[in-house]
């Protein structure tokens, strides 16, 4: 089973900022969502801020307070949409089916939000989903990120099905609510309640029905985007480099300054650069070779232009995303591509 670390920050804030959308937060407001998670609000407001596991449960147990709608996990779940997924919500989008953007999430959700685990398991003609959670919850907030995920996924499959997929059946481990009205708003299949797990059953036919929106060329930019992250990223590790890489992945590439990453670890940029020659890196190396990476995924996997590319990955003009990828491979960008054909 994987284990969480506590107190490595590594779930992007922009979840938590649109808790405070929901809530209607003003940045005066913004306070007492905070509370108890030693986080400032400047610090909750800039978009490069990461949160440990403990910070993101007690900000929703806060959101809960704040909302005074026990209903308030059905509204987040509506409001979490494949685009605040970053790079997984994208490959999701592309999948060529639903049982692709499944696997997906199963294999992707520790870039993004590394509390839930995903099962999936053929059953006869049905697809059996098993939601968990890595860290202990108490009852409300079970229900309340149970809610979240099962509305997330019909939004997902929606998109991909053409249809809402109302032959889903939606397991629940918590008792049926007061307001269990409210679920038909957002869940348009059966539902049960007092399940032994989060469950969600779903017909094999509908997994397999094809994505109208599909694409192969987006698919494979964000699938080789998405195992690059993940491949970098060892959640046993603890190591300085281990948490730099981590936040440079949940950022757009190339934008992450040094003195940034020093700031979100608490620690000055001579500390971090002593940490990280240490362990035998340096913050430009591993910046480079996380860019050298994308790039070439982009240049095997694409027939994007150069030019596209370059701003893609954050560089000013294509002439220095040309020297830079001279560095990394000792030939051109277009002689790379060249030599890869096929």
């Amino acid at each position: 089973m994987r284990v969480i670390d506590p107190n490595l920050a590594c779930i992007p804030s922009n979840y938590s900022r649109l808790i405070a959308r929901e809530l209607g937060l003003q940045a005066r407001d913004v306070s007492d969502l905070l509370a108890m998670t030693q986080l400032s609000v400047d610090q909750f407001l800039q978009e490069d801020t990461l949160l440990t596991p403990p910070q993101q449960l007690r900000i929703l147990q806060n959101s809960l307070r704040l909302a005074k709608d026990p209903a308030f996990g059905l509204r987040l779940g509506q409001r979490l949409t494949s685009p605040t997924h970053g790079a997984m919500g994208f490959l999701v989008n592309s999948s060529p089916d639903l049982l692709t953007a499944l696997r997906a999430f199963q294999a992707f959700l520790p870039i993004r939000m590394n509390l839930a685990r995903l099962e999936l398991v053929t059953n006869g003609n049905w697809l059996e989903v098993t939601c968990s959670f890595d860290m202990p919850v108490n009852e409300e907030l079970l229900r309340v990120l149970s809610e979240i995920a099962v509305v997330i996924f019909f939004d997902s499959a929606e998109f991909i099905v053409g249809r809402p997929v109302e032959e889903v059946v939606s397991c629940f481990v918590h008792k049926e609510p007061a307001y269990s009205e409210r679920y038909a708003d957002h869940i348009p299949g059966p539902i049960e309640f007092g399940a032994n797990a989060l469950l969600l059953k779903i017909p094999l036919n509908v997994c397999k029905v094809p994505n109208a929106s599909a694409n192969h060329e987006n698919y494979m930019m964000a699938l080789q985007q998405c195992e690059t992250m993940l491949a970098q990223l060892h959640p046993s590790e603890k190591t300085c480099k281990y948490q730099v890489q981590k936040m440079m992945l949940s950022h757009p590439p190339g934008v992450l300054s040094e003195e940034e990453a020093a700031a979100a670890l608490f620690i000055c940029k001579r500390t971090l650069a002593r940490r990280l020659k240490d362990e035998g890196s340096s913050f430009r190396q591993l910046r480079d070779e996380i860019l050298s990476q994308q790039a070439v995924g982009y240049l095997r996997d694409s027939r994007m232009s150069v030019e596209a590319m370059a701003e893609l990955l954050n560089y000013h003009d294509s002439a220095n995303f040309r020297r830079a990828f001279k560095r990394w491979f000792g030939v051109t960008p277009d002689e790379y591509r060249r030599r890869n054909q096929g």
